[in-house]
């Protein structure tokens, strides 16, 4: 379920950890820390860039308070429009890696997948996607609505696209940088951001794995999905870019 690594792929130097967060005082100072001391323990290079998107609780106060003890946060605030798409994209704008994970703020990924991530991007992969749905992975605690409307979600990006990535939806993946300078503009302000960018990147040409990922629901705050506010916004960017796809001759292929 992958394209083959470049032979000779340029080194990685610095990983970036992108996290949107919004009213996530609950759940972020832990997120962080573990992230942190998982990347520490392995000596991964890394960069925690948290962006907070007009969270109206005490997140901020969080991120300043943890930015005290772990000198590899760069807390970010957003001042534009909203939005968990806009977020990543702020976030994006602001890393210094040369890589990056996108990951969520309610320690719902597995930060020992991030090590993963790392190594499988060292390999020369330019983007590497988790799936919760591969032998090796698993969900605990989804909620039955929302995990048949992501299967039957996938299904359609499967047949629309004729890719056997079965987990496309899932925020978690790992890029790196010529992935996203080669996806830009980005133009997803939702949730929907999470089609985007593994769609661009597979239409574009860029070389791709998959790994078994876990997922937990998360144990405080609130879902910021909205499932019935986002079904359209997913259809159309996976008809904008099924157009980029077979109509597009081309002009935004990853260059050569």
């Amino acid at each position: 379920m992958n394209e083959p690594a470049p032979t000779s792929p340029p080194d990685l130097r610095l990983l970036s950890i992108v996290i949107p967060a919004r009213d996530e005082e609950g759940c972020i100072g832990s997120t962080i820390r573990h992230l942190h001391l998982e990347l520490d323990l392995q000596r991964i290079p890394h960069e925690i860039v948290v962006v907070d998107d007009g969270s109206t609780d005490g997140t901020w106060g969080a991120l300043t308070a943890a930015k005290a003890e772990i000198p590899e946060l760069v807390p970010v605030r957003n001042d534009g429009e909203h939005g968990f798409g806009r977020a990543i994209a702020c976030g994006l704008n602001a890393m210094r890696g040369d890589a990056v994970v996108i990951m969520m703020a309610d320690e719902s990924d597995d930060c020992r997948d991030v090590v993963r991530y790392w190594e499988k991007l060292r390999e020369g992969y330019d983007c590497v996607f988790g799936s919760r749905f591969l032998k090796g992975g698993g969900v605990i605690d989804y909620p039955r609505l929302k995990l048949l409307l992501n299967r039957m979600a996938n299904y359609f990006i499967r047949v629309l696209f004729h890719t056997k990535l079965n987990d496309t939806t899932n925020a978690f993946k790992a890029y790196r940088r010529t992935v996203i300078d080669g996806s830009r503009p980005l133009i997803a302000p939702h949730f929907n951001l999470t089609v985007e960018l593994p769609l661009k990147a597979i239409v574009r040409g860029y070389s791709w794995t998959v790994i078994p990922i876990t997922w937990r629901n998360r144990r405080t705050g609130t879902a910021k999905l909205k499932i019935k506010e986002m079904g359209s916004r997913y259809l159309f960017i996976c008809l904008y870019l099924w157009l980029e796809k077979y109509f597009s001759r081309g002009d935004y292929r990853k260059p050569t």
